[in-house]
């Protein structure tokens, strides 16, 4: 009690103090519903409170109203079956009364019907209240529309790709850092006969057929992982069927939380590109081989042309010297061995320009068979009894054109490599046929046309070749034999001769399996029956009255041919080059019977002279002379028809005896040649035929005999 001074009570102060309290309380729980009031209308998710007993809104926030598209006023007349479109109710008063019983809080994807009919998907959290003393459940509903349609974004995403990944040609991997298979794309079935279920969880290795690619493998998903970068690399892979193949696997880093997780692989079965650059990888060594045999031909061909020259004068001064030397002086037995030196060297640049592909062919309509039979006794005594020699010939081979005396030098050789090749004893086998070059074939080898094509084939039971050998077997002055024991020239000239054929030789070999060499010649289709080679007709006077013209640019060869034709009566006029000639033969009155010239020579080649002469002079007669093929006068190596050759190096009684034959021949002027010449369909093949001397030299033979 308060009282005054007095001493009389004046008022209660319980009384204030209550008073006091109640309007404290009041003032909070209006600021309360304030709040409240503010955090219920300022929510995102619509809020809604209805009666459990009639299902009836009874409270509702502005965003409910804007979400469904109804008034506050509105949506408290509404039944909670009038939000949601008629075919969902059930499962909404299911999901309802397992929010009231508690079983769940949270109804997902529930739909909701809006004012305009439109439905869109929510979810609602619902819990369980007392409002007023009537048990009621506030829901809180969160459209969900964007979401759905990111997660429907994302399945049909993850469907593209799904498709993507198990249509695609190559293989998808996922392997885990420990190198275990964590998820392989079905493709793997028709890749490599595996099913992509059972392959998850094995290990990556089991799938490559070499052993050391394993650990090639696994450095590469290292690199993955620590440089995070993309690696690829090629490896054997292997089938279930246990059959290799190669494949080029790319491997990216998976990286969660700044962690590489795993490495995805993309597998790409690359064995037709393997092939194709192994095939690539032949071809340019091929033509690497070709372009240096090409490099050499040409060096050896230029050497051999001047080499001739030299050869023809060294010749003819010693028939000169030997002439006027007694039989039984013992200088012309020295005499003799320098003509038989100079042999010999003639003999090798016949070779060389052989392998150069220089030498003047006479082609001529021809039988393999012929050639083969032709020899056959010869080889019998090149090979002896401990070589058992067996042919085998076509019976319907076809026609090539091709000069006798080459194909037979070829022959020779490739048997004569193959018996070096067998010191004790063997089989060989001499095999001709009919074969068919197709396009495939020919894209396979360099320089190859597809076409017809006779084979001559030669193999032998020998001791074979190794890789390295057979690369270089063509090859000038390569042999395998001991020193003093071989030229190297053997193959050479049988690879010169068959190529200036128009043809191709392949040689096929393993060591201590022997060898085959197999030369293809264009079947000749337009010959049905083999020329008649008519043996060589020696003429016994080689002496005469006529007048020859010679130009030659060498004057040591002008001397010689000058003397030896003087020698035997011949009128002669030299010039050393066409001009002069010319020159010549216009300040001469009388009759030029015969033009002998070289072929290469400055300013005017033979055959120009011979057509400017032949317009003052349409009666003389022509002889061309010359080291190695030149097209005046021949077309790759095949001599013009009705042209008459003399081939360098030659001796002074050659000289004079071919300087007969063509005087005596009974046709034959310039002007005749030419007009011959006009109409020559020969168009093939290479080299010039060695006498029987030079293939006594050959006799021991070049190759791959290692001995």
């Amino acid at each position: 009690l308060l009282r005054e001074v007095a001493g009389d009570v004046a008022f209660a102060l319980r009384s204030i103090e209550h008073e006091a309290a109640s309007r404290r309380a009041e003032r909070e729980l209006a600021r309360s519903r304030e709040t409240l009031h503010t955090v219920f209308e300022g929510a995102r998710d619509g809020i809604l409170a209805a009666e459990v007993a009639s299902r009836r809104f009874v409270v509702v926030n502005e965003a409910m109203c804007r979400m469904i598209g109804y008034s506050r006023e509105e949506i408290l007349r509404l039944h909670q079956n009038e939000i949601h479109p008629p075919e969902s109710l059930a499962r909404v008063v299911e999901l309802f009364e397992r929010q009231m019983r508690g079983e769940i809080s949270l109804a997902e994807d529930i739909p909701v019907l809006r004012r305009d009919g439109q439905v869109f998907p929510a979810d609602v959290n619902a819990t369980p209240v007392v409002l007023d003393g009537r048990p009621c459940v506030i829901g809180v509903f969160r459209d969900i529309t964007s979401r759905k349609g990111a997660e429907e974004a994302l399945r049909k995403n993850e469907e593209k790709y799904r498709l993507l990944v198990e249509n695609a040609r190559d293989v998808v991997l996922e392997i885990s850092l420990d190198g275990l298979v964590t998820y392989c794309s079905p493709v793997i079935t028709a890749f490599g006969g595996y099913d992509a279920g059972e392959e998850t969880g094995q290990p990556i290795g089991k799938y490559f057929a070499d052993p050391l690619h394993l650990g090639k493998i696994a450095a590469s998903l290292l690199r993955v992982v620590e440089l995070r970068e993309p690696q690829s690399a090629e490896f054997l892979f292997r089938a279930r069927n246990r059959e290799p193949f190669w494949v080029e696997v790319v491997g990216n880093p998976s990286i969660e939380n700044n962690q590489v997780t795993a490495v995805h692989c993309i597998m790409q079965d690359i064995t037709e590109r393997k092939l194709a650059e192994a095939q690539r990888e032949k071809l340019e060594e091929q033509i690497r081989g070709a372009q240096k045999m090409e490099a050499i031909g040409s060096l050896a061909g230029g050497v051999a042309h001047d080499f001739n020259n030299l050869l023809s004068v060294i010749l003819s001064y010693t028939g000169f010297a030997m002439e006027g030397v007694r039989d039984g002086d013992p200088l012309k037995n020295d005499l003799l061995e320098v003509k038989k030196a100079g042999e010999r060297a003639a003999a090798l640049t016949r070779q060389l320009l052989a392998f150069s592909r220089k030498q003047v062919l006479q082609s001529v309509a021809l039988s393999l068979n012929q050639s083969a039979t032709g020899v056959e006794k010869m080889l019998q005594r090149i090979l002896g009894e401990d070589i058992d020699l067996v042919q085998t010939l076509a019976p319907d081979l076809g026609l090539t054109l091709a000069d006798p005396g080459q194909i037979e030098q070829v022959i020779m050789n490739l048997v004569v490599n193959a018996r070096d090749a067998m010191p004790e004893g063997g089989k060989l086998t001499i095999e001709t046929s009919n074969v068919e070059i197709d396009e495939e074939y020919a894209a396979r080898h360099v320089a190859v046309k597809p076409g017809s094509y006779v084979q001559l084939a030669v193999s032998d039971t020998g001791c074979g070749m190794d890789e390295q050998t057979r690369a270089r077997i063509f090859e000038p002055f390569f042999t395998t034999k001991e020193k003093g024991k071989g030229t190297g020239l053997g193959m050479s000239t049988v690879y010169g001769i068959v190529k200036q054929s128009g043809g191709n030789i392949r040689v096929y070999s393993e060591l201590g399996q022997g060898t085959t060499f197999k030369v293809y010649l264009p079947r000749e289709l337009s010959a049905t029956t083999p020329t008649d080679i008519k043996p060589v007709t020696i003429t016994t006077r080689s002496k005469g009255t006529e007048t020859i013209l010679v130009v030659e640019d060498e004057e040591a060869l002008r001397k010689v041919a000058l003397r030896t034709l003087g020698a035997s009566g011949y009128k002669v006029l030299t010039a050393s080059d066409g001009d002069e000639a010319l020159l010549v033969s216009a300040q001469h009155e009388g009759d030029i019977h015969m033009l002998l010239t070289d072929v290469v020579m400055p300013k005017t080649s033979g055959r120009v002279l011979a057509q400017q002469l032949s317009k003052a002079r349409p009666t003389v007669k022509g002889l061309y002379m010359s080291g190695y093929t030149d097209n005046a006068i021949v077309h790759h190596g095949v001599l013009d028809a009705g042209t008459h050759f003399l081939a360098k190096p030659f001796t002074s009684a050659d000289l004079a005896r071919k300087v007969r034959e063509v005087l005596d021949e009974g046709i034959s002027s310039l002007a005749d040649g030419q007009e011959h010449a006009a109409t020559e369909v020969a168009e093939v093949k290479e080299e010039q035929p060695l006498d029987k001397a030079a293939l006594r030299l050959l006799a021991p033979g070049d190759g791959h005999g290692s001995r």
